[in-house]
């Protein structure tokens, strides 16, 4: 009997690729772009000058500055001090890593609202952390450092689990090879292992930022919800959505949205210029 060779390529586990990618498009259809749609649709409702000033009024402008500037530098704090943890996650070997692991992934398991309950808790003036700042004239909850501290907290998971896998398949010979040519530690970090980690700290740092802009559980206990000055965005829109104001909830949503994606936009192709640097380096 003759046997029928079949190439280790073209072996599928799944079905075809019309039917996959046709379910692919339905389900990102229906779960991410109907639902985009449904917020631009809603915001048609608005005529234009309804529309500029909705997302122009002062306490929206306020909110922007606060909620951008503060997801930005969390974001970017967890970019530097994720990279540390997975550093230390990968290449040292200690008494309770499996528990330091483990807390990394703490922010994602932890209800937002416990988690600024806890954070409210601890850094307020009586707490063990603020009670501490405050005879220093460090006052945490309510304030504006409060919501970075909490956009810290949970945007540093991002940066360590996309840090990490990379970090554990750097190959050891390259750093092996510059210190045999004459490289010092900080010459080997800085020209050898830090260009082949930026891509995957720029991907972290994005999702955090992401992930930051839109959180709402962990910063409204510890934010204090004042306007002008500890309001962020997402507050603004619950409000609107509590007057059963659609429009304008949705208004401020595409603000934050159209925001969002320029920036994730502008990211990624700092990642693809990036990576075609280091090909072409490697190369």
């Amino acid at each position: 009997m003759a046997t029928k060779r079949i190439s280790a390529g073209k072996i599928r586990v799944l079905p075809g690729f019309r039917l996959t990618l046709g379910f692919t498009l339905f389900y990102l259809g229906l779960i991410v772009l109907i639902p985009l749609a449904a917020v631009f649709w809603k915001t048609s409702m608005l005529t234009w000058p309804e529309f500029w000033h909705t997302v122009t009024m002062p306490t929206a402008m306020a909110s922007y500055r606060l909620t951008f500037g503060a997801s930005f530098f969390a974001a970017l704090v967890n970019a530097v001090f994720g990279l540390v943890v997975a550093w230390v996650l990968v290449r040292y070997e200690f008494f309770g890593k499996k528990i330091v692991d483990a807390l990394v992934d703490l922010p994602f398991a932890l209800p937002t609202a416990v988690a600024g309950i806890t954070l409210a808790a601890l850094y307020s003036d009586h707490g063990w952390v603020g009670g501490l700042l405050a005879p220093l004239g460090i006052k945490v909850a309510n304030t504006q450092l409060g919501i970075f501290i909490a956009l810290t907290f949970i945007g540093l998971p991002f940066v360590v689990r996309t840090v990490q896998p990379i970090l554990e398949d750097l190959d050891p010979e390259l750093e092996e090879a510059a210190s045999s040519l004459g490289a010092n530690r900080w010459q080997v970090f800085w020209r050898v292992i830090l260009p082949m980690l930026t891509p995957a700290m720029l991907t972290g740092f994005a999702l955090a930022f992401a992930r930051a802009l839109g959180e709402y559980g962990s910063v409204i206990f510890i934010a204090g919800n004042i306007p002008m000055k500890t309001q962020i965005t997402p507050v603004i829109i619950m409000g609107e959505l509590d007057m059963f104001d659609y429009a304008k909830a949705t208004a401020i949503a595409v603000v934050m949205l159209v925001v969002s994606f320029v920036l994730l936009l502008c990211i990624n192709v700092l990642q693809w210029w990036t990576n075609r640097y280091n090909t072409n380096n490697l190369a």
